[in-house]
């Protein structure tokens, strides 16, 4: 992987107990800072606590869309299952028009058996979810593009299908997929993805790498074409006593503590330095205070122009 791109960062922002005038409010202090990107969660309730607000992604980018000027509006990651994807590439077609052309794909296939069923979905077994997913995927690069869509899957059919208007950004909005399984993820993250965000807690980035270069091997993907994003938990304060205070709270969030960053603002370069080295380009921050402004303002003024 070509580590001398560009390195942008991107705040990770789970909406639950946050109000949508919230979610504005933060969006406006991530586009003033100059973050790459705003990108919410595709959950129907919250796993942490099922009982507290929690707005529905898409609805959500698409009021974020009408608010904002600059930032990128993206989904870590939608949940295939929740919406037939003939429907999905209308709805998010219609999100990039409404942002000018700032909407970032990202898509999984679902993880939480319980939401599923408490919402009506079947949770079918990873193997299943894993097909139903390339199918999708197919499906939505052939509406972004294609004038009219006909598809005979196992999952999904379509006949004649239409989307117009086309997405703004050619050919399509930048499609991230989220996951880190080595044998089939990483293979449709080849086949079919612009971008892999890998997922928090992994035991071993070079593995998930190394498989990930291997699967473009095998399907004829050229490995530098595919950019490299990781989703990470922050811990950033002023000084080293600071720090260790916030992490003593933020390593209760497993897993994402289990791969996180913590440290001053210098010590943060550093370890950025180092994971870029590997081919990240673009972070996902989860700041473990759930983004408050200090935070957004103390990393965006003090680690960010390292990388400008």
């Amino acid at each position: 992987m070509d580590s001398n791109h560009k390195v942008n960062f991107g705040v990770f922002l789970p909406q639950a107990g946050l109000s949508f005038e919230q979610l504005v409010e933060r969006a406006a202090l991530a586009e003033r800072l100059g973050y790459h990107s705003l990108w919410l969660v595709d959950h129907l309730w919250s796993p942490r606590a099922r009982e507290i607000d929690h707005l529905e992604c898409l609805a959500a980018l698409c009021g974020l869309a009408a608010r904002t000027a600059r930032l990128r509006l993206g989904s870590l990651v939608l949940c295939n299952s929740f919406r037939n994807p003939a429907l999905l590439a209308k709805m998010l077609s219609t999100i990039e028009h409404i942002s000018g052309g700032r909407l970032e794909v990202g898509i999984g296939a679902g993880w939480l058996a319980e939401e599923h069923l408490g919402y009506g979905y079947e949770f079918p077994k990873i193997g299943t979810r894993l097909k139903q997913l390339e199918e999708s995927l197919q499906i939505l690069k052939a509406m972004f593009t294609e004038p009219r869509v006909s598809f005979n899957g196992r999952f999904y059919t379509l006949s004649d299908a239409v989307n117009n208007p086309k997405p703004i950004q050619k050919p399509h909005p930048p499609i991230t997929v989220g996951g880190s399984g080595e044998k089939v993820m990483l293979r449709l993250v080849a086949r079919y993805a612009d971008r892999w965000n890998c997922p928090a807690g992994y035991r071993s980035f070079d593995q998930k790498l190394e498989a990930l270069r291997t699967h473009c091997a095998r399907v004829g993907r050229d490995f530098n074409s595919l950019e490299i994003s990781e989703q990470v938990l922050v811990c950033v304060a002023q000084t080293e006593p600071e720090v260790e205070r916030s992490w003593q709270v933020a390593q209760a969030l497993k897993p994402f503590s289990f791969t996180a960053m913590k440290g001053t603002p210098a010590q943060l370069v550093e370890l950025i330095r180092e994971r870029h080295a590997k081919g990240v380009t673009l972070f996902t921050i989860l700041f473990s205070d759930f983004g408050q402004p200090p935070s957004l303002e103390l990393f965006a003024k003090q680690v960010m122009p390292a990388f400008a």
